[in-house]
């Protein structure tokens, strides 16, 4: 909030175009980053999933027949040959064979990154967010001030 008094001043010696246009590039920025914050959101519940789907492996019997999820809405029949092995998709179609409790680390790091740069990108939203509003207040104070003018 102390940034808050300091970037008025400066705002109040611009221009109502140059304010629009900050307050435009900002509610931009704010947009992106909430799409960016949602996209991580799904991420890090995606990879709680398969954590949980780990740990719910990891209990089963070896010979247990099971669904076997080929894509988000088509599962195939198949029995569970090797439980302490699992088959790890590090992105664009790569996949690492990793034991049970690798695999289980690699979801809990992925988990803990996704979840610093969330807190990251909320602060960059908050403080983006703000700037736009002191944009707008101090372009509707100017666009008042010059209405008695016309």
């Amino acid at each position: 909030m102390a940034s808050r008094g300091m970037m008025i001043p400066e705002l109040e010696k611009m221009s109502v175009e140059q304010l629009k246009a900050i307050k435009e590039q900002t509610d931009m920025e704010v947009n992106l980053l909430q799409d960016s914050l949602t996209n991580i959101r799904t991420a890090t519940t995606r990879l709680d999933l398969a954590s949980t789907a780990l740990q719910d492996l990891s209990i089963r019997p070896e010979g247990k027949k099971m669904l076997v999820p080929l894509t988000a809405s088509l599962y195939v029949p198949g029995t569970l040959d090797d439980a302490q092995k699992v088959l790890v998709d590090v992105g664009t179609g790569y996949f690492i064979e990793k034991t049970m409790e690798e695999g289980k680390n690699y979801c809990e790091r992925k988990i803990n990154l996704l979840k610093s740069n969330y807190d990251q990108l909320l602060e960059v939203a908050s403080k983006k967010k703000n700037i736009a509003d002191e944009a707008g207040l101090v372009l509707q104070a100017k666009l008042k001030q010059m209405a008695p003018a016309s």
